[in-house]
Order: structure tokens, then sequence, then C-alpha cells
């Protein structure tokens, strides 16, 4: 005999399906919008979402919701690994990918030492520094789900994402201008596109308005970024769980992980996709359903985060967002400059 008890998995399964019903709702209408608009299907899922906060006060919708902004985020990162493969670093050369990796290293701790300046908190600029570093929305909100949990994070995560995703739109009309008074060729060109630009699809766009060569030269820079993600959400788990052990005075009773599962999925995909083995058609569906994934995420995230928590906010983190977004962009035209 089989019976239905509160806390089975047929249970728990019910319950998610009213809020993941919601969230993907917003996600296909953001979908919609972005492609009827030529606009970032991220940011129209999480502008949708706020508008719709009050959907989460369903307890009816809570957990789906929840499952959305959280697992469901953690398996589009994850996906995301069969976009790489170890020819993306070997391509670069090592010189560019160890100036990559410094200019990560430093956006991040640009984004530190302004939130102190600033007086607001470490998360936000660990946020702000690491989705401006890295690619954007996907990092703010693979890198929100290994910070410590709080009742400001959800509302830092949304701020981040609108002002990374306002600028890098704004970067990708305006970016390609900018090498081109520079004086840069194709291949600086898109190299200087690839480490500035947030989100793949907006490089990709900007880089290939330009020409061929700088359009592929901007995708492998920025596909380096994205590998990035992994080693920065790793060192930041281990921050966390040193804080934490520090806090409480005693390390084996922590219990956040050493390593996020889907980083290692992450790199066991990667690993994976760089024997050859993966047939393209399997790639481009991951790279879909990574996508379609990240997009239902965010529609969670707004929709459990309040406007009204954003907009109290104030100056500071949109101030914090701009300078950053502004550093990285010295950093990586100084660096090509030099190094040409």
């Amino acid at each position: 005999m089989s019976t239905l008890v509160p806390g089975s998995a047929l249970g728990f399964a019910k319950s998610l399906v009213p809020g993941l019903l919601v969230a993907a709702l917003v996600a296909m209408a953001a979908a919609f919008l972005g492609g009827h608009y030529k606009g970032s299907m991220l940011l129209f899922a999480l502008l949708l979402g706020l508008a719709l906060h009050f959907l989460s006060e369903d307890q009816r919708c809570a957990a789906g919701i929840q499952f959305a902004s959280s697992t469901v985020l953690r398996i589009g990162v994850a996906l995301l690994g069969l976009r790489l493969t170890i020819d993306h670093v070997v391509t670069l050369g090592w010189q560019t990918v160890l100036a990559l990796m410094v200019s990560v290293g430093l956006t991040i701790a640009l984004g530190l030492l302004l939130s102190r300046l600033f007086k607001v908190g470490s998360n936000l600029g660990v946020l702000i520094g690491g989705a401006t570093a890295i690619c954007g929305a996907s990092a703010a909100l693979a890198i929100a789900s290994v910070l410590p949990k709080s009742a400001s994070l959800e509302r830092d995560t949304a701020l981040t994402v609108v002002g990374v995703t306002t600028l890098s739109t704004m970067a990708m009309v305006v970016y390609p201008i900018i090498t081109q008074w520079l004086g840069f060729d194709s291949v600086m060109a898109g190299q200087f596109i690839g480490a500035t630009i947030h989100d793949v699809a907006q490089v990709v766009g900007a880089g290939y308005s330009l020409s061929q060569s700088a359009g592929d030269a901007a995708t492998i820079t920025k596909l380096m970024r994205v590998a990035f993600l992994m080693p920065v959400l790793v060192v930041i788990s281990l921050v966390v769980r040193a804080h934490m052990a520090k806090s409480i005075g005693a390390a084996r009773t922590v219990k956040t992980p050493l390593l996020p599962w889907f980083a290692v999925v992450f790199l066991v995909l990667m690993l994976i996709n760089s024997t050859g083995w993966v047939p393209s058609l399997i790639q481009s569906a991951a790279s879909d359903v990574s996508q379609a994934f990240l997009v239902l995420a965010i529609a969670g995230v707004g929709l459990k985060t309040s406007l009204q928590e954003v907009t109290q906010l104030g100056w500071r983190p949109v101030a914090m967002i701009f300078l950053v977004t502004l550093g990285l962009a010295f950093l990586s035209g100084g660096y090509l400059m030099l190094s040409h």
C-alpha cells in the first residue's frame, strides 16, 4: 500500500509545482520580451519577478519559488561547463590567462574596498565585484548561493543583477566605439570586449559587430572569464567556512561543504567537453537548457525580493557598480595598450 505522507518525495514534488509554474510563466514572459525587444532576458525576468513579489508571500508558491532560485540555479551554472574546453586556455596563451586572473582578483578586491568606503555590507561588495569581474547576472546568482544567508542577501543580489545588466547593455554599444577610438586592431578590440562586458550574449553581439576576428577573440576571452567562476566560488566557500568556524570556535561543527556540488559538476563537464567526444548538438542543447534554467532562477530571485527594500539602499550601491565596472575597463584597456 502506498500512502502520501508529509515530507515524502512525492509530497515535496507536489509542493514545488505552484511556485515553479509561477516562476516559469515569468521566465517565458521574459524570454518573449527579450527576443522581441532584443534585450536581456535575465533583466526582464528579474524586473517582472520584482513586480510580482506579492506571489511569493502565498505559502502555496513559496517552496517552488525557493527551489527555482536555488537548485535550478545551481544546475544552470553547472551546465555552463559544456561551453568550455581546455583549448580555450591554450588558445589565449598563458600571459592573457594570467592577466585575466589578476583582473578578476583586483575587480573583486575593488568591490570589497568600495563596500567598506561606502559603509555597506561586504556581501554586496563581493557580489558586485564578482558579477562585474566574471559573467554578470550568472556570477551574481552563483556567488549568492555560497555566501552566508542573511535577510539582505536576496535584496543585494537583485540590485547587483539590475546594475551589472544595465551597465553591460550600455557597454555593448559604447565599448566597440571606444576600441576604434583607441586604435585597437580587431584582436585587441575583441579581447577588450571579452574582458569587460558581463553577459556572454552581449559580448558576442559587440564583438561580431566589429568583425569576425574580433568576435572570435571576444568570445574566447569571455569564456575564459566564465571559467574563473568556479575557482572564485571555491575561494569564497573556503573563506565563508573559515569565518563560520572562527565565529563558533570549532571547525568540525561547520556544515558548509568544502566545494559546492555544482562546481564539481561544472569542472567534470568542462573536462569531458575537452575530450572532443561531446557532439555539438548536445553542447548546443546544454547551453540552451543552462540559459533557460538561469532565466527561471532569476525569475525566482525577483519573486522573492521586495522592490521597496531594494530602493531603500540609496545611491551607494549604484555608485559602487559604476566604479567597479569603470575599474575593470581601465585595467583591461591599460593591459592591452602596454602589452602591444
